[in-house]
């Protein structure tokens, strides 16, 4: 277990219940990771997280985020656990409060690297892409991409357990939902805007119906299928 896997997971949201009983509700994330790192000495920290492992189609997209713990916007949590509308919000008050650095791998790169190895490059990118190194990378997922210009620590789960990744979380997200409506515009028939390029029914029919457009990643199975 790393050193700053031993700080407190988050703070507990409690829920009263109208019979007074109490119950534990689902963590959120805190800057409990943040604090136990700068404690070692690494003053800046970063967050870093991706969005759009999964889709058939389109970028992966790395965000690297260091928070002003004296401006965190309100209601920061997981990007999974908000809504499209919320996430818009608190995207722009990330921009405007904190520092942030973002990359997204193309699908050569994705085709060309597979994916895991075009995500860990994209987040080595979005790290080296902030105004200044921080001194720490906290990243979420198991792994520690290569090539980082600092220090970083691997965090499972970590877009719930630290504010700083949440936001990443956040900036991956909105970034990559923004470049499916692009795409979408050159690409109607796929319906890029409504699945975000995931492999719903609907986006595989219009595979299988229209063949794989150039933004489609080939090295992915249904793709694949659909060339054939």
């Amino acid at each position: 277990m790393g050193l700053f896997f031993a700080a407190k997971i988050g703070t507990l949201a409690i829920m009263a219940r109208p019979d007074s009983e109490m119950t534990i509700a689902t963590p959120l994330p805190d800057l409990a990771l943040e604090a136990a790192a700068q404690e070692c000495g690494h003053v800046r920290v970063a967050g870093v997280d991706e969005a759009g492992r999964g889709p058939l189609a389109g970028a992966v997209v790395a965000a690297a985020v260091v928070l002003d713990p004296a401006n965190i916007p309100a209601g920061l949590n997981d990007s999974k656990k908000l809504t499209e509308a919320r996430r818009e919000v608190i995207f722009l008050e990330i921009m405007e409060k904190a520092q942030v650095g973002f990359c997204a791998a193309p699908v050569s790169v994705i085709d060309n690297l597979n994916i895991r190895g075009a995500t860990l490059w994209a987040m080595t990118q979005a790290v080296a892409a902030l105004p200044f190194s921080p001194d720490l990378a906290l990243i979420d997922g198991r792994d520690v991409p290569p090539g980082l210009p600092c220090k970083g620590e691997a965090v499972i789960g970590g877009d719930a357990r630290s504010l700083s990744i949440a936001a990443a979380s956040i900036v991956a997200k909105v970034m990559r939902d923004r470049m499916c409506g692009v795409i979408h515009q050159s690409f109607p028939q796929y319906g890029f805007a409504k699945h975000k390029g995931y492999g719903t029914a609907f986006h595989l029919e219009a595979l299988n119906a229209h063949g794989p457009s150039e933004l489609h990643r080939t090295s992915f199975a249904p793709v694949r299928a659909a060339m054939r």
